[in-house]
């Protein structure tokens, strides 16, 4: 049982950081996660509830043959016009709002609840107003290149371009409350260090 710590944290690291593994393990630890990034997979599928919106705002042409989201077309646009990105945000940052708050609402009353938002520092306050806490994963960005070209098989200039368009560290940084830095650990050093703020959440530091 959570005690009388911290109810909703907010999660956030930029890609390559190992927030993913870090928000398993949360839950592992009885965390009750609110995974944006899946809630947006969700409303860019077939027949989730953005395609409709995003084939009036962009054409048929980012839709894929299956009624999905064409990810590939969406994010070179992205790439190369700005304008694109905020547009696509206007559609999605609402509806994601909403289905984050209903699978809040699922949560065992005595559950911490965590939002994985991947995009928490460049949101402004709207994230950092709804929790209670922002959890920080951290590395060097190099570290993060290189873990993403080894998962992805992305090159170089792709993922550059991705961290380009996400917040710096240090703008991460200046949001946070607590940080893991996520360099040289192993996955049970790693998991030590969660541990720590999960208790540090709890009350019981």
């Amino acid at each position: 049982m959570a005690g009388l710590g911290l109810r909703k944290i907010g999660l956030t690291g930029g890609i390559g950081s190992g927030k993913s593994t870090v928000a398993q393990m949360l839950v592992d630890l009885g965390a009750h996660l609110v995974d944006l990034d899946a809630i947006s997979r969700t409303l860019t599928a077939p027949g989730g509830a953005a395609i409709a919106h995003i084939q009036q705002q962009f054409g048929a042409d980012f839709i894929d043959a299956h009624g999905a989201m064409n990810r590939a077309r969406m994010r070179e646009l992205a790439f190369t016009d700005p304008g694109a990105l905020i547009q696509l945000e206007g559609i999605l940052h609402p509806l994601i709002g909403q289905h984050a708050d209903q699978h809040a609402d699922q949560a065992q009353p005595d559950q911490i609840v965590v939002y994985d938002v991947p995009l928490l520092a460049e949101s402004g306050t709207r994230w950092k107003q709804k929790v209670d806490s922002v959890l920080v994963v951290d590395c060097p960005v190099e570290t993060q290149i290189a873990r993403v070209m080894a998962r992805s098989g992305w090159t170089r200039e792709a993922v550059e371009k991705v961290i380009a368009q996400q917040a710096t560290r240090d703008q991460r940084l200046a949001v946070a409350d607590q940080v893991i830095f996520n360099e040289g650990l192993s996955l049970d050093e790693l998991r030590q260090e969660v541990q720590k703020v999960w208790r540090l959440w709890n009350n019981h530091a």
